[in-house]
């Protein structure tokens, strides 16, 4: 019952801090998150931009194959009953608060206050997703990650695109725009290992690296 307890407070206390400081809550709850890789694909499941900070994957083939594995999951009509995939929507946590007594599921719910983003488990991975136009937005966690990091990073990393392209989130943009989409995944994440998660930080730092470098499209950002 204590444990019981000190799970709903830490729930109570997660959902006072509000979008900001979320990510500042997290450590409390799990220390040393890692993410194993961020995907950017387009509507036809090709690469656009990915990376990758984890070993389960050791070959470009196997790389290849989890992408595919991905994206026909993720795009599957029937797919919301295979496994675990959940459509988040703003009426959800209310009723968790009010019905659900683990505190887990509960927690899980709290990504609705972050982004309208969707969540998919398989081989052994969590992967949190959304879409937006003809681009497709993945990050991948083990199985035991926290989803709510997760979805952070996520939101961070199409936040921080949709800076960089100035709102004009397409294939053809963001291939226009590849080296900063590169590094803005720099600036989000280091050997699995969290750096920055606001978008507006990230793109600030994606400006000064293009301005130091002399990159031709850094008026883009600046």
């Amino acid at each position: 019952m204590q444990k019981r307890n000190e799970a709903n407070s830490g729930f109570s206390s997660i959902v006072s801090l509000g979008y900001f400081n979320l990510i500042s809550a997290i450590p409390a709850i799990h220390a040393c998150p890692s993410i194993k890789n961020i995907l950017l694909l387009d509507s036809e499941g090709k690469r656009v931009a990915v990376k990758y900070y984890s070993d389960d994957w050791p070959t470009n083939a196997a790389k290849l194959a989890f992408e595919k594995s991905v994206f026909t999951k993720t795009q599957k009509t029937n797919a919301r009953t295979e496994g675990i995939i959940i459509k988040l929507n703003s009426k959800s946590i209310v009723s968790l608060v009010v019905f659900v007594q683990d505190f887990r599921i509960i927690y899980l719910f709290i990504i609705l206050l972050i982004s309208a983003a969707e969540i998919a488990m398989f081989e052994n991975n969590i992967v949190i997703y959304k879409f937006i136009q003809d681009l497709h937005f993945f990050v991948t966690g083990g199985d035991d990650e926290n989803e709510l990091i997760l979805a952070t990073v996520l939101q961070g990393f199409s936040d921080a695109v949709a800076l960089l392209l100035r709102n004009n989130i397409d294939k053809r943009e963001a291939l226009e725009n590849l080296d900063l989409i590169l590094l803005c995944l720099d600036e989000i994440v280091d050997g699995g290992m969290i750096l920055e998660t606001d978008a507006s930080v990230i793109e600030g730092k994606v400006a000064a690296h293009s301005i130091d470098a002399g990159a031709p499209l850094s008026e883009q950002v600046t």
